[in-house]
């Protein structure tokens, strides 16, 4: 008569343990916690790794964009697997994880995949000079001119201790120069990134050793792709999100039932006439 009471509270048991397991996989479930990982891709290069040189060379572009940044991206996919960063998109990713010191390798990582692929864009053959439009107009106004913004620049890249990122942000709608250590980004402490330099020694030390002065100043000299920096500005993106979304428009819209006619009846009488030619 004994074992009923034992069959019931193991009875109870297995069904406490399996509404804690049903609730707890809800919760991850709510939590984006599974066994996907974040969006991270190895974005393709906008150019050959041979296209920068002599500025920088192929053999600098295939140890850095596949070894240093493909490695980043490989252990950011690894690390954001079965966490609450699943299926989230890096900037997400970054913006979870930037502080959290229990986190620090996922952001490290993330960090660092989000900012190459940006300093790969950055880039382009036939670059550099100055900027011209609405960019060249906010540079002027926050600097006084280009080649002062190109002086701070290079100065606060050069100053950066140890390993680090250098970029051009907008702080409240005005441009600024920004640097961070190691992994650190602007969209962690709500900045703008419109261009980054990266002065990790991987970076540049094969073509420049220890001149990394001169590394930055011939990126902004000939490398810089001032389209891909503008296109960042919200105006520029707005605008760019409104053509296509005219585009998209237009393309959906159907054709006006009196224009088609008319434009049927122009053609067939060019066809008319075509055939009169032909036949005379």
């Amino acid at each position: 008569m004994a074992s009923y009471p034992v069959k019931q509270r193991r009875f109870v048991l297995r069904a406490s343990l399996l509404s804690v397991c049903i609730l707890a996989a809800l919760f991850m479930v709510q939590c984006g916690i599974g066994n996907e990982p974040a969006h991270f891709v190895k974005e393709p290069l906008p150019y050959t790794l041979e296209a920068l040189s002599p500025y920088i060379s192929a053999q600098a572009m295939d140890l850095h964009y596949n070894k240093h940044y493909a490695g980043y991206v490989k252990k950011a996919i690894a690390l954001t697997r079965g966490t609450d960063c699943g299926g989230k998109s890096p900037e997400e990713v970054i913006r979870m994880t930037s502080g959290d010191e229990d986190r620090q390798a996922i952001f490290n990582n993330a960090a660092q995949a989000y900012n190459h692929a940006f300093f790969f864009n950055c880039l382009t053959p036939e670059g550099g000079g100055a900027p011209e439009g609405l960019l060249a107009e906010m540079i002027d106004g926050a600097f006084g001119s280009f080649e002062n913004f190109k002086e701070a620049f290079v100065s606060a890249a050069g100053a950066r201790f140890g390993s680090g990122w250098a970029w051009l942000v907008l702080e409240d709608g005005q441009p600024a120069v920004f640097t961070g250590s190691n992994a650190d980004t602007p969209i962690a402490h709500g900045l703008v990134p419109l261009l980054a330099v990266d002065v990790w020694e991987h970076s540049y030390y094969l073509d420049y050793q220890n001149r990394r002065a001169e590394f930055v100043e011939t990126v902004l000299d000939h490398l810089v792709n001032w389209d891909f920096v503008a296109s960042q500005l919200p105006e520029m993106e707005a605008q760019t999100e409104q053509a296509e979304t005219d585009t998209e428009s237009d393309a959906a819209t159907p054709a006006d039932p009196q224009e088609a006619a008319s434009a049927a009846a122009a053609e067939e009488e060019g066809s008319s006439h075509a055939d009169e030619a032909h036949h005379g």
